[in-house]
């Protein structure tokens, strides 16, 4: 009887071999094995204004020039399939709101990088999208990020959210509209040569008054390497608005579409269409050395030609050393009528390899009548 027992005991033990065997070999979920990267980043800016009482038009222009507060963000990155990646970003705090404390981590942006072939990707953000998400790096230093990236995952990824960043948004080597938030979007990047081209469209709804505003927007960017250290970047928004009626609304991410509606039907929601901006930008930034760029951008908007906005930006941020930054930047309104101008400098430190301290001087000059100067300390860490 005993040895009936140990007989039944060790041909199930087999059987349980067999299955997990079976489960080691097969391919499994497409999550099997892999790694998940965690990043946090919390990053803070304070300013002393020089000024003295504060009205509207003092605090318009100081919104304008300067974002206060604290940005904190919690990013998962996961590799799928071995050449795919995924992204989820958590935010808790945004700068430039009134309340400092935050609130808790709610979700961001889910980004989805899929490997086509070795020159070509794609790229898909239902949740969080911005034009830098889809943007090409032009620094090399980001570039090395994302070739780092793509050994790992090969993968052409779109540019790294961790920037080389100044004070301000006048300081950053890229135009501050890529910042904004577009809603979802899916893009494709390509990669030949000395070029390289990415093409973007994104969509979103906001409420607006009694009626829902459908915004449908397309983003293009080609960068070429002009030499070895310098590249020129030229990139355009288009973005067009439909203004529907008063309906029901929708839960997220779900968007009416019917091209079989007549235009003269009673039930028609488009009561109109609408042109939002046409920004066109062109930069060009050069590397003296590992950590010296100098760069410049001018911007501006097919429905007002008039409208010109540029900055000039050098810095030297070493990553292992002591480092500095100037940055002037302006907007014209016309030849000769100079609305905005602004000038600043910091220093940088770098505290270990995860720990950064960025003190700075800035003027600016807003309409002609608001000028200000401020002292600004932004501290980052990240982990």
């Amino acid at each position: 009887m005993r040895r009936l027992w140990l007989c039944t005991l060790r041909d199930r033990q087999e059987k349980l071999e067999r299955v997990l065997a079976f489960y080691k070999s097969s391919k499994g979920s497409p999550f099997q094995e892999t790694s998940t990267h965690v990043r946090g980043e919390f990053d803070a800016v304070g300013a002393l204004l020089m000024i003295g009482t504060v009205d509207v038009s003092k605090c318009n222009a100081i919104e304008r020039a300067i974002r206060t507060g604290i940005d904190s963000r919690l990013t998962f990155e996961t590799t799928i399939r071995e050449k795919d990646t995924l992204v989820a970003e958590f935010v808790g705090s945004v700068r430039g709101q009134k309340c400092i404390l935050g609130s808790s981590l709610s979700l961001a942006k889910v980004l989805y990088a899929a490997n086509i072939s070795d020159w070509c990707s794609a790229v898909a953000i239902p949740v969080g999208d911005r034009c830098r998400d889809v943007a090409v790096p032009t620094s090399s230093r980001e570039y090395q990020q994302e070739v780092a990236k793509v050994i790992r995952s090969k993968v052409l990824l779109p540019a790294s959210q961790k920037k080389e960043r100044g004070l301000t948004d006048y300081s950053s080597f890229g135009p501050p509209r890529l910042n904004q938030l577009n809603g979802s979007g899916i893009a494709v990047m390509i990669k030949k040569l000395n070029t390289v081209a990415s093409l973007a469209q994104f969509v979103s709804a906001l409420p607006h008054s009694s009626s829902v505003l459908y915004r449908f927007g397309t983003f293009g960017q080609v960068v070429c390497q002009l030499s070895s250290n310098t590249k020129l970047s030229i990139l355009g928004i288009h973005k067009m608005a439909n203004l529907s009626r008063q309906q029901p609304r929708l839960a997220a991410m779900s968007l009416p579409f019917s091209f079989l509606q007549r235009s003269g039907h009673p039930q028609v929601s488009l009561v109109e269409n609408y042109f939002l901006v046409g920004p066109l930008a062109m930069t060009l930034e050069s590397e003296l050395d590992e950590s010296t760029r100098i760069g410049g951008r001018v911007e501006t908007n097919i429905a007002s030609p008039e409208y010109l906005k540029w900055a000039v930006t050098m810095s030297d941020t070493s990553e292992d050393d002591f480092g500095w930054g100037l940055s002037l930047g302006g907007f014209l309104r016309g030849p000769r009528k100079c609305n905005r101008f602004h000038v600043e400098s910091f220093l940088n430190f770098n505290v270990g390899k995860k720990c950064k301290l960025q003190p700075g001087l800035l003027y600016a000059m807003d309409e002609g009548a608001t000028q200000f100067s401020a002292l600004i300390f932004r501290a980052s860490w990240s982990l």
